[in-house]
């Protein structure tokens, strides 16, 4: 027997037998178990372990203060500095995509001499050492943030005895260089005619060891500060309807349309370092359930560099960082950990959904999601992911009212797999569905006991597809960052959850805020939950045949059953002559009524459709002329909601060719 008559295909029979070729069924055959496989992609939950790693050191990382900053502010004549902050090491990685650790100080406002005297803690920094490197910049949001210089620290190794940096810690010279070339330019004008002025700044820093760090060695994590931010966009908030107290405070009871307390428009994107380590096996990759998704993630090719940028934009307009966000510092895994957790859910009020992701460092990425939002790409994993490779989890969370305190010895007494979806306080009264409970939203304000909450969270994503092996670790991780809150964890496809989650959308009919449906995305928007994996998904599980089918699909279809042919024509005709021209109908209309000069890529021989987001951030710009657009929002919103229904007739809204994939296999 020859070598190549050894060789077995593993995508089934071979084509051809003794220079014969197969018979078009075996082609068919060979062909449909492709697309079987197909159907289970790359990516989702990676069992890669951690890889053997010596035990490293916790290491403190104190950023003092900056002298001698430019200006970059000329308006105000000074800036406003912060600093980002980048940890890298000789620490073994699983994957060479998981992302470097990285932390963000507050923005102190108006100033060239900044004190932050803000710790940054991590363990298992290896004895190899590590290098620090700290950009400085001045934040100037809607516009790019300003460089105003970098700096990097090299230690070539470490142990416990090692001095550090001292109580006062040192002072570096930062490079200029990479530093904004406006600021640098005023600057040395006023070094030219003034003394005092120095032309370099400097960074104080301290950098301390703490003490050897406990397993998983092979995973550098943060330890502190535990903290959290939270983001306003006054403009979404116009755009999709949601209203929150002007008195901050008041916040967590705040968008009930008889609520006589002034209130102002605002959308709200919270971020809540948790204490690590995550647990190793919370480790997923973004699913390439379509070839455009792989190059997006990996910013390949014309498209997928477009896309990727698209959804970088928009994860930096949800969390933009200006001179209304708020930080604060709690106390880790302790019930005032708990308590602003509650506090920046909004409690049990409205029945809200939230979508979550938790990098692979514990941060915790959340915002208010629903149909109902005109603007989906707030629903999107991959936004709130920031485009990233690796993730911990992801999924959605909301938060339920007990009617009686839960007693504490019932969570640690739960085996493992019967957390999953067993485990419940159907005993115990919860809002919803009962409604109203006494004691609480929406008659009086919520208490603040976190024994008095259930938080219900899934791993709802189709972007990274969450197995529900690791529900349980989820779990334990949430729970001992909050403890006292009652953390029930269940899989997507649970019917009791589907259940519990039109009890939320109820609930939110009668006691939540009243939603402008606007801005409704075309089905080709560059980021997939778990709505538009179902919908592609439809693909594989169509067995109608000509809808929603790729070509090849199609034609493997016709070899089995010519007398389909007809069928398919009239088919291709009807989307080509009909549903082709009202799509791009809703495409055109979309974009120019909207009048921002959203220009129109064309790749692959198809427009890519417009991205919310860039409609977002036009608005934003009208916003700042003072210039009302919510009614002309909303005027628009009816004419992008008849084109759709026009589209849908024509059986050509959602997997109709016209996807992100182009139709083009």
């Amino acid at each position: 027997m020859s070598g190549d008559a050894e060789k077995a295909s593993p995508d089934g029979p071979s084509p051809s037998q003794n220079g014969i070729l197969s018979k078009p069924s075996d082609l068919y055959k060979t062909q449909k178990e492709k697309l079987k496989n197909k159907s289970k992609p790359a990516g989702g939950f990676d069992k890669t372990p951690l890889p053997d790693a010596p035990q490293g050191y916790t290491v403190k990382f104190t950023f003092i203060r900056a002298f001698d900053l430019p200006i970059a502010d000329l308006h105000v004549n000074s800036s406003d500095p912060f600093i980002h902050a980048t940890l890298t090491a000789a620490v073994p990685k699983r994957h060479k995509e998981d992302p470097p650790l990285t932390h963000r100080t507050k923005t102190l406002r108006k100033t060239t001499e900044p004190e932050w005297n803000e710790d940054w803690v991590v363990a298992n920094v290896p004895a190899s050492g590590f290098a620090l490197k700290c950009r400085l910049y001045d934040e100037d949001w809607p516009d790019h943030d300003d460089r105003l210089g970098n700096l990097t620290i090299k230690i070539p190794s470490i142990d416990e005895n090692w001095d550090g940096f001292g109580p006062d810690g040192r002072t570096f010279d930062v490079k200029k260089r990479s530093g904004s070339k406006r600021a640098y330019f005023v600057k040395s004008i006023s070094a030219a005619f003034c003394k005092n002025v120095k032309l370099t700044p400097q960074l104080q820093l301290g950098i301390q060891v703490l003490g050897k760090s406990d397993p998983p060695h092979a995973q550098m994590y943060t330890v502190g500060p535990t903290r959290w931010v939270k983001h306003y966009s006054p403009m979404i908030g116009r755009l999709t309807g949601v209203k929150v107290n002007k008195d901050e405070s008041n916040d967590s009871s705040s968008i009930r349309s008889d609520n006589k307390r002034s209130k102002k428009f605002d959308f709200q994107a919270t971020q809540i370092q948790l204490q690590g380590p995550v647990p190793p096996e919370l480790y997923h990759r973004y699913v390439e359930f379509r070839p455009i998704i792989g190059r997006m993630f990996s910013s390949k090719g014309v498209r997928g560099t477009v896309l990727n940028t698209m959804l970088h934009k928009q994860h930096r307009r949800i969390y933009n960082y200006d001179s209304h966000t708020e930080f604060g510092d709690f106390e880790p895994c302790s019930e005032e950990a708990s308590l602003q957790f509650l506090r920046m859910a909004h409690f049990d009020e409205g029945g809200r959904v939230f979508t979550y992701v938790i990098t692979l460092d514990g941060l915790m990425r959340f915002t208010e999601t629903g149909k109902e939002f005109g603007i989906d790409l707030l629903s999107k994993h991959s936004m709130h992911s920031d485009v990233a490779t690796y993730i911990a989890c992801s999924g959605e969370f909301f938060i339920r009212r007990l009617l009686h305190k839960r007693h504490h010895h019932h969570r640690h007494h739960q085996h493992p797999e019967r957390s999953i979806s067993s485990e419940s306080s159907c005993s115990t009264p919860t809002h919803p569905p009962v409604s109203p409970l006494p004691n609480g939203p929406p008659k009086s304000p919520p208490p603040t006991d976190p024994k008095m909450y259930q938080l219900i969270i899934d791993n709802d994503s189709g972007t990274y597809r969450p197995d529900k092996s690791i529900l349980p670790l989820l779990k334990q991780f949430l729970e001992k960052n909050f403890p006292g809150l009652e953390v029930r964890v269940m899989h997507c496809e649970d019917e009791e959850l589907q259940k519990m989650k039109k009890e939320q959308l109820e609930i939110k009919k009668k006691e939540g805020p009243k939603i402008k449906m606007v801005l409704n995305r075309s089905p080709t928007n560059s980021s997939f939950s778990s709505d538009d994996e179902s919908r592609l998904g439809d693909l594989e599980a169509d067995e109608q045949g000509l809808g929603v089918k790729s070509k090849k699909e199609k034609a493997f279809d016709l070899v089995q059953n010519p007398g389909g042919w007809k069928e398919y024509v009239k088919s291709f005709r009807d989307k080509k002559g009909k549903g082709k021209s009202d799509q791009r109908q809703e495409d055109g209309g979309l974009i120019g009524s909207l009048g921002k000069g959203k220009e129109i890529e064309t790749m692959d021989g198809q427009d890519d459709k417009s991205v919310a987001v860039g409609s977002i951030m036009q608005e934003e710009k009208v916003e700042d002329r003072k210039v009302d657009v919510y009614g002309e929002a909303s005027k628009e919103s009816g004419g992008i909601r008849g084109n759709e229904e026009k589209v849908n007739a024509n059986g050509n809204a959602v997997g109709g060719g016209q996807g992100v994939s182009g139709g083009n296999p």
